[in-house]
């Protein structure tokens, strides 16, 4: 079985739209790490999109609960907590509900991976280091947790007492999947990447025991203008051609 991993979508339709166009014929079922809103010019596309392929598994973000009411955005700075308030206002009733109704992680979507969007311990909480990593596994239940939140693709193994930390880059890297370690993945965003590269980011998870990370190019401008005719923040634009 195989599924197409996406996070942090973050209502860039024309991110996911590349990313589904570059995936094509490679998935049986799709799995979304939360935060399909925020930031973004398209949230209802994004999410019609996302509820049009029917996922096996999709879990709530920090934006997706502060643009539904579930979360004040009172930790979120002043360009988040506007663009959170601005998503409130476009979603559609059903969207907004289904927002509501998102579960939180961790989820397990087999005996061998399961999925969060912050940590497994904490569903905000940011994995960036070592320490947050190490953190992380003690709490995990499955071989793989699969985690998003951070923008930024990563990939933690633990094995024995050992710990090996390494950062995908490159347009594809293939993880096999070892039986006796522990891994924390990150697939990056699709809709808004903080690693330096602009392209949108995504997963492929093989259940025969394989991961692959993936980038693909997206019409950055067609995004940009987007954010500029709904009045959203200038710098919600800028970030995405740096993608920082």
């Amino acid at each position: 079985m195989r599924h197409l991993i996406l996070s942090d979508i973050h209502a860039n339709l024309p991110a996911l739209d590349a990313v589904l166009t570059a995936a094509r014929n490679e998935w049986d079922e799709v799995v979304v790490l939360g935060d399909l809103v925020g930031y973004g010019a398209d949230p209802n596309g994004v999410i019609d999109c996302v509820r049009s392929m029917a996922p096996r598994l999709v879990i709530r973000g920090n934006h997706d609960k502060a643009a539904c009411g579930l979360d004040t955005g009172e930790h979120f700075n002043q360009i988040a907590r506007f663009a959170a308030r601005w998503t409130e206002e476009q979603l559609t009733p059903d969207n907004r509900r289904y927002l509501r109704d998102l579960p939180s992680g961790p989820a397990d979507l087999d005996d061998r991976l399961e999925i969060c969007h912050g940590a497994p311990f904490d569903e905000d909480h940011y994995i960036f280091d070592v320490v947050d990593a190490q953190r992380a596994l003690d709490a995990r239940r499955r071989p793989v947790c699969v985690f998003g939140h951070t923008h930024v693709p990563a990939i933690f193994i633990a094995q024995g007492t050992q710990m090996s930390v390494d950062v995908p880059d490159g347009d594809v890297l293939a993880l096999r999947l070892n039986a006796g370690a522990s891994y924390l993945v990150n697939p990056g965003s699709v809709g808004q990447p903080r690693d330096g590269d602009p392209r949108a980011a995504f997963a492929l998870y093989d259940t025969a025991g394989t991961f692959t990370f993936r980038r693909v190019e997206y019409d950055v401008a067609a995004a940009q203008r987007r954010i500029a005719i709904a009045g959203l923040p200038q710098s919600l634009a800028n970030r995405l051609a740096v993608g920082r």
